[in-house]
Order: C-alpha cells, then sequence, then structure tokens
C-alpha cells in the first residue's frame, strides 16, 4: 500500500455559542483524505480523518511539515510485514524533526492524519475500527455499546434558563441518561441558579456534570467547589487552568465531587505529569484526552499503558471530541465511555444512522473503518471529491 496523495480542507464548524472561555463563532477543523494505490472492490482506499473541535483548523503545519514528510518518504519504510501502511512508522516520521515539548498544535495535525491511517488500517483488514483494536490489544473482547453522555448547556446569546431546560431535555429524550453544561462564564450565583434549572430536569446531580473550561484561579474554583457540594453532580470539569497541577490538586482535594480534566492535555508526558502530580484519584476521578487532538491514537495508546503503571485503568478515560473515532476507540479498548455533541459542531459529532443511542449507550457500525462513509453529512465533507 502507498500512500498516492493526502489532501485537506479547513472546514467551519462555527456556531453562536461560547463557554468560559471562548466563542465558538469562527472554530474550524481540519479534514484530510490519505489516499492510496490498493484496490479493494475496483476502487483505491481512502482513509479519512479531522481534528477534533476546540483547537481551530491546522492547515498551515498539515501542509508545510505533516503532509510533505509522508510523501517524500520511502514507502517501504511506512508499511508494515503485510504492506499495509503502518499508523505507527508513519506516526514516527511524521514528527521527525520535531523537538520534544511544545505540544498544543503540531499535536492536532499529527492526530488528524493518524485518524485517517487508523481508518485505513481496519479498511485494509474489512472490520470496522473498534473489532480491529479489540484484536490486536484487547484479546479480541470488544464492548458491545458505549456509555455516552450529551454535551451543551453553553452560553447562547440572551439564553434564559427555560432555553438550558429545554436543550438538555431534548438529549434526555434523545436516549441519553447523562448531559453536561458550562459554569464559570457568569457570576456564580448567576451559575448556581443555572446549575438548579438543569437539575429539575435531569432529577439529580449524577446525571449532571458541568465544566469550567480551565476558566478559574485557585480561589475561585474553590468558591464554586463548596457551592455545588450540596447538589451531587457527576462530574467538575477542567477547574483550573490545564497545567496548574498543583492548583488542581488544591481543588481536588476539597471537592466533595469527582473532577473530569485531560482534554487540553496533548502527549503522554504531559498526561503522566497529570496524573502524578494532579492530586486525582483513579478509584473517582476521570480523564479526558482526546486522541484527536494529542498526536492520535498511536501516542494514545502509549498513555493508556502510562496509566496503567500508575494505577489508572482505561474504565477512567472518557475521551472528549463527541466524535465516532472516539467511539470506535472505547468499544475496541476498553474505556468508560465518550462524550457526544448532539447539537452543536455539526457534522461531525453525528452518528450512523444504524447505530441505535438508549438508555445512555450507543451501538457501533459495522461499516469497515470508521464508518464516517455512513454518514452523509460527514462524508460530503470528507470525500476525496469535495477535498481535491
Amino acid at each position: 500500500m502507498k500512500i498516492t496523495e493526502i489532501v485537506e480542507q479547513t472546514v467551519s464548524i462555527g456556531s453562536p455559542i461560547r463557554n468560559a472561555v471562548i466563542d465558538f463563532s469562527a472554530m474550524t477543523v481540519s479534514a484530510v483524505a490519505v489516499r492510496t494505490d490498493h484496490v479493494v472492490e475496483g476502487r483505491p482506499l481512502v482513509g479519512y480523518g479531522f481534528s477534533s473541535n476546540g483547537r481551530y483548523a491546522q492547515g498551515g503545519i498539515l501542509r508545510e511539515r505533516i503532509i510533505p514528510r509522508l510523501l517524500a518518504a520511502d514507502p517501504d519504510a511506512l508499511v508494515d510485514a503485510s504492506g499495509v501502511l503502518d499508523p505507527f512508522k508513519c506516526w514516527d516520521t511524521m514528527v521527525r524533526n520535531e523537538k520534544p515539548g511544545g505540544h498544543g498544535e503540531r499535536s492536532v495535525a499529527v492526530g488528524t492524519i493518524d485518524m485517517a491511517l487508523w481508518d485505513l488500517a481496519a479498511k485494509a483488514e474489512g472490520v470496522p475500527l473498534y473489532r480491529l483494536l479489540a484484536d490486536r490489544y484487547r484479546g479480541v473482547v470488544a464492548d458491545p455499546a458505549v456509555e455516552v453522555y450529551a454535551a451543551g448547556g453553553y452560553y447562547y446569546p440572551g439564553e434564559q434558563e427555560t432555553k438550558l431546560q429545554d436543550e438538555l431535555k431534548s438529549y434526555l429524550d434523545m436516549g441519553f441518561t447523562a448531559v453536561k453544561m458550562k459554569i464559570g462564564g457568569a457570576p456564580l450565583k448567576d451559575d448556581l441558579r443555572r446549575i438548579e434549572a438543569a437539575l429539575a430536569v435531569t432529577g439529580g446531580g449524577d446525571a449532571l456534570a458541568v465544566d469550567a473550561n480551565a476558566r478559574f484561579d485557585v480561589a475561585t474554583a474553590l468558591a464554586y467547589a463548596r457551592a455545588m457540594r450540596p447538589y451531587g453532580l457527576r462530574w467538575y470539569e477542567e477547574p483550573v487552568e490545564v497545567l496548574d497541577f498543583a492548583g488542581l490538586a488544591e481543588v481536588a482535594a476539597a471537592a466533595s465531587m469527582p473532577i473530569a480534566t485531560g482534554e487540553n492535555i496533548f502527549s503522554m508526558v504531559d498526561s503522566r505529569n497529570l496524573v502524578r502530580y494532579g492530586g486525582l484519584d483513579p478509584a473517582q476521578d476521570y480523564l479526558q484526552m482526546d486522541p484527536a487532538l494529542s498526536y492520535g491514537l498511536v501516542e494514545y495508546l502509549r498513555t493508556l499503558d502510562m496509566l496503567a503503571s500508575h494505577g489508572w485503568s482505561a474504565r477512567r478515560c472518557v475521551p472528549h471530541g463527541g466524535h465516532q473515532f472516539g467511539l470506535h476507540l472505547a468499544a475496541g479498548l476498553g474505556l468508560m465511555g465518550n462524550e457526544a455533541y448532539p447539537k452543536v459542531f455539526e457534522p461531525f459529532g453525528r452518528f450512523a444512522p444504524d447505530m441505535t443511542l438508549a438508555n445512555g449507550k450507543v451501538t457501533l457500525t459495522d461499516h469497515p473503518g470508521i464508518g464516517y462513509e455512513a454518514i452523509d453529512e460527514i462524508y460530503r465533507i470528507l470525500s476525496t471529491e469535495t477535498l481535491s
């Protein structure tokens, strides 16, 4: 199998919403198609990928560094013993001549291509990605369904509590049993009113998580933790700046609810520092590293190995991003679950039509690879006809 072309484009997922830190009116992602000379059923195999939401498109890095390295490489140096593109060998090529550290943007570009390479690897074997992963890394065991929660509850222009309640109720009506809302974009007293309005819909705190998007200093994060203590929330997400591990440890020690964090941690090494110094409890807290933002599945596998060596189960991992790639990883690698975005960042959070959501869990597609071809709204963007 040889790469014949890699094409990319920037795609808008802008929306008139905001969290505590940024608005998403100009949000973009990178979409890529990795074309090969490997023919199946009369057509060359193509792998598709895109970057996750929240970090903007990475077209410059992709075009100037990552894609040229793959195209310039000896094709024989990129394949495994069976002649299929090897994501690990391709990963080594993509990061060649990159200095250690500084993971914030190039990790997204590498993760975008990595997604497409794993799509190709599974397609070459004629199986869905979760089956490939279960066979290689989990003794063939795959979860038949993945637990998902609905992420939303953003700040909308002129938002009232009734609008938030209507949004969260719509998620429960879809079949979700847990939802997440934003905090930190309003004064504490206003956010508490919003949380109480949400609790009136969910019926209890175990079905409601809150996300501060790393907005707070330690004092403010502690004030929120104290104020939210009576609610018994599912988790308190990113209460302080993502690399302030000492601050996070202080909040985690004082909070009565689980802490969730990691979506803005982009490497195995930084993830290791998080679990070493962040004061998190592997029996209670949650890790949300997003493979599409953090150098892809190749690095995520290394991260899972590191976590296991520090006493963390994969069942404490719930990737950020709300994409079908994450669902495959959750089912194939035995993660706790995956985030979902039912109504924002369209269309990249959509499930395939043959996937069933019920009682907070979604079944996976049996389409080879990740299965983006089965989601018309996504495939129209990812298809080579659009990207070329």
